[in-house]
């Protein structure tokens, strides 16, 4: 389990429209999701080589 700081800052893709997104924000040696429509309910915090290994391999298919 991560601890991820509450003041990090969020960012959405560009290619996102106003809902079903997702916002990313990183920290150092972490990065974490949430869900744009259910913040409140929290993150999932990866660390950082895990998270570009999930985006390289998508980037892939």
């Amino acid at each position: 389990m991560y601890s991820f700081p509450a003041e990090a800052p969020w960012r959405t893709s560009s290619y996102t429209q106003q809902q079903n997104c997702v916002e990313v924000a990183d920290a150092p040696g972490l990065s974490a999701v949430r869900d744009t429509k259910n913040r409140q309910q929290g993150h999932l915090a990866f660390a950082s080589p895990e998270w570009h290994a999930f985006v390289a391999g998508i980037r892939q298919s």
